[in-house]
């Protein structure tokens, strides 16, 4: 009965221990990721600064719990391969705009993405980058569909 004894208090000490240690995982989750390594970009005739997001783990946080952005700075999205893609905006309080872009840099969509949101966006052809602004801020500087990305070969990450 001793035994048993000690075992229901160490159980009792050890639920409390795992719920802390869940608990502090789940808030790790709720902070931005860090900045990310940047690059420069000809977005029409403004320079971005944007993350470059590679890793799938990269790519899965992007922009999540960032309340704002900076102005002319983004976060693009390299993809290892041409794909169709689909972005969403859950945990993401900020509005964005995004951008699908062609290997060659041709933009082939623009949509707006509401905060907070599980609504999917998706290129509808492959791609292999995508740019993620603040919201309106392709239309506010005039760029639109079949505007062309502008970059050099030596400052875009390779895949």
């Amino acid at each position: 009965m001793k035994n048993r004894r000690w075992l229901d208090t160490g159980s009792c000490l050890l639920v409390p221990l795992m719920a802390l240690f869940i608990s502090a995982q789940a808030k790790a989750h709720q902070f931005p990721q860090p900045q990310l390594p940047t690059v420069q970009l000809r977005v029409g005739s403004q320079v971005v600064t944007a993350e470059v997001a590679r890793t799938t783990k990269e790519q899965e946080l992007g922009l999540m719990f960032r309340k704002s952005l900076p102005d002319n700075h983004g976060m693009l999205f390299v993809f290892k391969k041409t794909q169709n893609v689909c972005f969403w905006m859950k945990n993401t309080p900020t509005p964005l705009s995004i951008a699908f872009i062609e290997a060659d840099g041709t933009i082939i969509r623009i949509e707006d993405m509401a905060p907070e949101t599980e609504v999917g966006h998706c290129s509808g052809k492959p791609i292999l980058y995508a740019l993620e602004m603040s919201q309106g801020w392709f239309s506010q500087n005039r760029v639109s569909i079949g505007d062309l990305i502008g970059y050099s070969e030596s400052n875009l990450p390779p895949l």
